[in-house]
């Protein structure tokens, strides 16, 4: 009873500034004018395409050097220090708006996105472990993505005002305002380094070198481990599988949108379906946690079916699919990440969550593409069906293939859970 006394408020703890972190760092203002406040600055469509290239490019180079980092030094550093990077971006667009400063804007955004990526799951897992309380992971991280969701909106919906009474330097202030905030509270995450696992050995193939240390040996070790343990690369490989093509396609809602005949005015409300499912399927996480392998089949079957008639509808009433298939993506997407973290027993949890952050970028990139070419032979609403073809057949290889060991490290997940 002692020790669950003082387990609780220390976890109370911990979900409290991961909430306040994830809502902080999206609520940025900026995030529904800044292409306005680019072409106001008389960049063209060529310019700011080039823009959001450099802003992937950065992420995609330093997601895994940056685990890697976070495992060798302080997780909660970086966690510090991501926010700060973007608030000094968003200060350089506002104070000398110009395609330089647009351009290492972005470059200092997608190095924050970076710093957090990996090093944010590697902390909340290794701390609720240490409280014994891996098991609510899931609950975490589903209730941390709808805080996200709720910073986003909440941006949306104070972006016009603020614009209206101070326009884009009250915008990128109150954005600059935000991240600090979130820099402030990331201070207070708990961290402490886990023990090695029972049983280690230093000759370990998956190990790095003893006389290795810092970076370069959280690297090795990180990118040593996705690849000599067959069950940390297969959940590995699930979360760019499951997060990319729906985080994809999210950036082309409102063109399907519009295309339902819907006016201008009123595309908004029927994104509001979809941030609503979204928000949904995060906080559904543990539940998400009993389903059998074929259960999270059946899942990723279920959204992307709900996804292709709710776009091939062609009608408004057909959004109503599309949230509920945003909403099982979100779940399936926490779920593949719970997967992950579960199998991943090394020192190095930050490098490889983030060889899966990179993957999911790489893998989003090749979807743009892929959408482009089919959005332009036969349209928005066949490019969507289309993009979720790989989901089917990801269904079909879980609900077929033989259920996976169970990883010792996993005594705190259900025995039925869809994450083994």
């Amino acid at each position: 009873m002692l020790i669950v006394s003082a387990r609780v408020p220390a976890e109370r703890r911990l979900a409290a500034t991961l909430y306040a972190y994830a809502f902080l760092t999206d609520l940025v203002l900026l995030y529904p004018v800044y292409a306005l406040l680019f072409a106001d600055t008389g960049l063209s469509v060529g310019q700011i395409s080039s823009l959001f290239v450099l802003w992937s490019a950065a992420g995609i180079l330093l997601e895994v050097p940056s685990g890697a980092w976070a495992d060798a030094v302080s997780r909660r550093l970086l966690l510090c220090l991501a926010p700060l990077l973007a608030a000094a971006g968003f200060a350089l667009w506002v104070l000398v708006p110009s395609y330089p400063a647009f351009a290492v804007g972005f470059l200092l955004w997608g190095a924050g996105g970076a710093l957090r990526s990996g090093a944010l799951e590697a902390l909340v897992w290794t701390e609720l472990d240490r409280l014994g309380a891996a098991g609510r992971y899931a609950r975490l991280a589903g209730r941390a993505k709808t805080a996200e969701l709720l910073g986003v909106v909440a941006a949306m919906g104070l972006a016009a005002p603020v614009l209206a009474l101070g326009g884009y330097p009250a915008v990128g202030a109150a954005s600059v305002a935000a991240c600090l905030a979130a820099a402030a509270v990331a201070t207070r995450f708990p961290e402490h380094r886990a023990p090695e696992p029972a049983g280690h050995d230093p000759a370990d193939e998956t190990q790095p070198d003893p006389d290795e240390a810092g970076w370069w040996a959280s690297l090795r070790g990180g990118l040593a481990e996705a690849r000599a343990d067959r069950s940390v690369r297969a959940a590995l490989l699930l979360v760019p599988a499951v997060a990319a093509v729906w985080g994809g396609l999210d950036e082309y809602t409102p063109l399907l949108a519009r295309d339902t005949g819907i006016p201008a005015a009123g595309v908004p409300l029927l994104l509001l379906l979809v941030w609503a499912g979204t928000t949904v399927g995060g906080l559904l996480a543990p539940a998400g946690e009993r389903l059998t392998e074929r259960g999270f089949a059946a899942l990723l079957a279920g959204a992307a079916l709900a996804l292709a008639v709710g776009a091939l509808l062609r009608h408004p009433a057909g959004f109503v699919l599309v949230g509920v298939a945003f909403a099982a993506f979100q779940l399936a997407t926490v779920l593949a990440d719970v997967r992950l973290q579960a199998r991943i027993s090394g020192p190095d949890r930050a490098t490889v969550t983030s060889v899966a952050g990179m993957a999911t970028d790489l893998t989003i990139i090749a979807v743009y593409a892929g959408y482009g070419v089919m959005a332009g032979a036969a349209g928005n609403a066949v490019a969507f069906a289309v993009a979720v073809l790989p989901y089917l057949l990801l269904a079909g290889r879980l609900a077929t293939r033989r259920p996976a060991r169970r990883v010792r490290s996993n005594r705190s997940l259900p025995e039925n859970s869809g994450v083994s």
